[in-house]
């Protein structure tokens, strides 16, 4: 199985000294001095994300390096600052927080960062939903949300991460169980910033859901309205079992309440004993955490003593449920290889009843695995992670899961594999010129489900060049 070639650093025209230089004067005339930055280690910094997640990824780091960082700190700034590269002929990637895990904020053909952290406004809060600039963060929006009675449909484990960045690189978390992906109706709006135009493209419904999950490839996501709900009184439950495979019933039979939980995730003794260190997740026993209705927290404890485990603690507040998101989805695969730093650990993403009902099999795919588990919209998914032995060991056993009856996404590839058709006709018409996050999109037919191509070399004109 093969993956395609990291692209080069140099686009098929280099950007020119006299091209930056002259960029850099608008943008320093747009956005004031500390609105743009040349500095080298700042470069750095805004040219790497969690893409040290992957061992596949990290060897072929560095990938990209920006030539200049511009920090706008409004919604009309982005538009501006997208606008003066394109006269420029720079290519823009966007950024948010940084916060991804595929390399897919990484400048692989360097020119301008769009570093849209500072664009940070809560713009409204109505009835049902609230508008923010791309560079709030979703800890704020759900702030500003319960301040208002309500709760937003769903957050990402990175609770920090920007609703601009979460839109384009994210695709669930924190109440998905109830509400499925990002693209799955959780967006109302969009203002889009696009090359060659001074204003922001609005799209509301259907039509903004093609930015959604797009890396900033069509277009950047300068400002959106999401959906909320009513605030439900949550409670961060903690539960230990005396074996992951009780930990994977209660997983299931938690799933059913009604309300549904906003999170459930599971994890082995060896993975919950690299968490951060907390008396409610023994070392020694698999660890579940959930963050449960009130109205249903009785039946949820008894499940959870059905399955043959104990409720260790439960706790209020919005602090408190957000720290149970953070030790969900991809989080703990962190902490373990933060951990256990004489190992290195992949991990690939997975889904389907399989993982409970076969999960000695599945783990079994790779030596040495280990299931991070999570309750979703349709089915269990999760993190099967590893000792790493190579990227064709890793490729080697998506198959194998497949016939297992397992869902596989790689997340080990840094372009997008989601629509990427429909993607590359939307592009077609709003960035011809391919400027916007170039080096991120490749030809429909190569990409593969799971992440692998059916080529070594990305070939859509303009954009994987």
């Amino acid at each position: 199985m093969t993956t395609v070639t990291p692209a080069s650093t140099t686009p098929a025209t280099a950007v020119s000294a006299a091209a930056l230089a002259a960029l850099r004067a608008d943008l320093v005339g747009l956005l004031g001095e500390r609105g743009v930055s040349a500095d080298e280690r700042t470069r750095a910094r805004a040219s790497v994300d969690e893409a040290t997640m992957s061992p596949i990824l990290s060897a072929q780091l560095p990938l990209g390096l920006a030539d200049l960082v511009a920090y706008p700190a409004s919604a009309d700034d982005v538009a501006a600052t997208l606008q003066a590269a394109v006269r420029h002929g720079v290519p823009v990637t966007t950024r948010g927080k940084g916060t991804g895990n595929y390399g897919q904020g990484i400048p692989l053909h360097g020119g301008l960062v769009l570093d849209t952290s500072r664009a940070r406004a809560v713009v409204e809060v109505g009835d049902g939903w609230i508008t923010a600039e791309a560079g709030a963060s979703m800890v704020a929006l759900e702030q500003a949300a319960a301040a208002a009675g309500q709760q937003l449909w769903m957050y990402p484990s990175t609770a920090q991460s920007t609703i601009g960045g979460f839109l384009s690189g994210g695709s669930g978390g924190t109440g998905s169980i109830a509400h499925g992906s990002n693209w799955q109706g959780f967006v109302t709006a969009l203002d889009v910033a696009l090359p060659g135009s001074d204003q922001l493209l609005h799209v509301e419904g259907d039509e903004a859901q093609p930015f959604v999950h797009t890396y900033g490839t069509a277009g950047v996501i300068a400002r959106a309205t999401v959906r909320l709900e009513p605030l439900q009184e949550w409670r961060a439950v903690y539960a230990s079992f005396p074996t992951f495979e009780d930990a994977l019933v209660a997983v299931r039979t938690l799933r059913g309440l009604d309300p549904v939980p906003r999170l459930v995730s599971a994890d082995r003794p060896e993975v919950a004993a690299t968490l951060p260190s907390d008396t409610a997740i023994p070392d020694d026993r698999a660890s579940l955490r959930a963050i449960i209705d009130d109205v249903v927290l009785d039946e949820a404890r008894a499940l959870v003593e059905q399955a043959g485990g104990t409720v260790s603690d439960v706790r209020e507040g919005l602090q408190q449920t957000t720290k149970v998101s953070m030790l969900s989805y991809n989080h703990p695969i962190w902490w373990l290889k933060r951990n256990t730093p004489d190992t290195e650990y992949f991990h690939v993403e997975v889904g389907g009843e399989a993982l409970i009902d076969r999960i000695a099999e599945v783990e079994a795919v790779y030596p040495g695995g280990m299931l991070h588990i999570e309750a979703a919209h349709v089915g269990p998914i999760g993190m099967l992670t590893a000792p790493y032995t190579g990227a064709e060991d890793v490729y080697a056993g998506y198959p194998v899961l497949r016939e297992l009856g397992v869902r596989v996404h790689s997340p080990h590839q840094y372009y997008v594999d989601h629509g990427v058709e429909e993607l590359v006709a939307l592009k077609q018409r709003t960035d011809p010129e391919g400027l916007l996050n170039p080096g991120h999109v490749i030809d429909p037919s190569l990409v593969v489900s799971g992440g692998s191509t059916a080529s070594a070399q990305p070939v859509v004109p303009g954009f994987g060049k």
